[in-house]
């Protein structure tokens, strides 16, 4: 079925032209018509099975021949970097077409953001929170919301957003067509949907949730003091080209992102603790060939889109298995291939067989020629948190034994003349309260 064959406006199917899309992947194929026709949707869709297009068509369909300076589309995501992907798929979809969206969520300024509210912006792509900041503004009123996606929603839940979804639906208007797609569907997200949806298509909801068929997954076996290495190894026999990898902590994606340099590797890392403007550096490096390693915490699996990603790693084993099907979904998107490796650790072996049992086959055990899975490694890739809570009080309490050394000097140790105390004289001039103008 080509994209011609779903009643889109001509301006959207021009841009899926240009943008090298022949025919719809499947959700967008059961997902576009119903919501043409303004039915409420829930789908369970994999991760890079395309369903950013599957809700964005459809409602740009309906808004090219709206008024403008009115937002009438409300999209909320998970992440920042999710809200920013979309917006840049919109603008791309859009592009023959005078539809206008903007992103919102933290760590950047609210003007621009305020500016997108009060000019109309017709799709606003938000982050939970963020949003509700807005929301106690009266310029952030929403009245005219004609439509509501949640993506991600299971991943919202994970990062406790429940209760702010809550809050923000109490600021929308109750008569909406909502979409919710969601990779996985666990029952909150089923009750979330029914107090959201009314009669909606489901689609794709009985199906177990596995990576996408073009992922080709494999298990390195290794003791945790060797996967740094091993990741090194790899990548120098170019076995790995660009990669993205996943940690389960900001501490080990910065000291991994520091091995590898060392190593003479482009390597850059994203997580929680990167400011908004370094997260972006980060990904557009990435993507444009700067780095070719991003480490990353979990934060970013749902919100990675790059164009034919090559390697997915696992560093860590994730406790989750919904979220290493997030993860190794990051490559063989929009049907193309990719490969997804998993470094497993003895102690990770109850993790990993919790993700077998979820996606339903056993991943093949592989191991690399000539690497000394024995060797003895050159120092830990993590410092335990009380190892580096005493070193920094190490560092405190010589810092204070410099500057006590210091202000004992027999220069500083003389007697102060004149008022006492520092803290306890007054500034010559004019008394309080009556200081001279400038």
């Amino acid at each position: 079925m080509p994209f011609s064959s779903l009643g889109l406006n001509p301006s959207l199917q021009k841009a899926v032209r240009e943008l090298g899309f022949v025919r719809p992947t499947p959700i967008q194929t059961e997902a576009i018509g119903p919501a043409l026709a303004g039915r409420d949707v829930l789908a369970c869709a994999q991760t890079g099975s395309g369903k950013t297009a599957a809700f964005l068509l459809p409602i740009l369909h309906h808004l090219i021949d709206r008024t403008r300076r009115t937002t009438r589309a409300l999209v909320l995501t998970p992440t920042r970097e999710l809200a920013a992907q979309i917006l840049e798929d919109l603008n791309a979809l859009a592009v023959h077409t005078p539809v206008t969206g903007a992103a919102v969520y933290g760590g950047v300024s609210m003007g621009p953001q305020e500016h997108a509210f009060r000019s109309g912006a017709d799709v606003i792509i938000a982050t939970p929170g963020r949003l509700l900041d807005h929301f106690r503004s009266s310029y952030a009123k929403l009245a005219g919301l004609e439509y509501l996606v949640l993506d991600e929603a299971d991943r919202m839940l994970d990062m406790g957003f429940l209760p702010d979804i809550r809050r923000v639906l109490r600021h929308l208007p109750a008569r909406r067509q909502t979409l919710l797609f969601s990779a996985t569907m666990p029952p909150l997200i089923a009750k979330l949907a029914s107090d959201m949806l009314v009669n909606p298509l489901l689609i794709n909801q009985q199906r177990q949730a596995k990576p996408a068929v073009g992922i080709a997954q494999a298990v390195y076996p290794v003791s945790q003091d060797l996967k740094g290495p091993l990741l090194v190894r790899l990548l120098e026999r170019d076995i790995l080209k660009d990669v993205l990898v996943f940690t389960r902590t900001k501490h080990r994606a910065n000291r991994l992102a520091e091995l590898l340099v060392r190593h003479g590797l482009s390597a850059e890392r994203i997580h929680g603790n990167r400011s908004q403007s370094q997260r972006t550096q980060a990904l557009a490096g990435f993507k444009s060939g700067r780095y070719r390693v991003l480490v990353a915490t979990d934060i970013a699996a749902r919100g990675i889109d790059v164009e034919a990603l090559s390697h997915v790693v696992n560093f860590d084993v994730p406790a989750v298995p919904e979220d290493y099907i997030h993860r190794v979904g990051r490559t063989g998107r929009a049907e193309l291939t990719g490969d997804a490796f998993t470094f497993v650790a003895p102690d990770e072996e109850p993790d990993l067989k919790a993700i077998e049992r979820t996606i339903g086959k056993v991943l093949p055990r592989v191991t690399l020629p000539d690497f000394d899975y024995k060797a003895r490694p050159q120092g830990k890739l993590e410092i335990p948190l009380a190892e580096r809570i005493a070193a920094i009080r190490s560092r405190k309490a010589d810092e204070r034994g410099r500057r006590t050394a210091k202000g004992s000097s027999p220069a500083q140790s003389r007697p102060r003349t004149g008022d006492g105390p520092r803290h306890h004289s007054r500034p010559s001039g004019p008394p309080r309260g009556r200081r001279r103008r400038p």
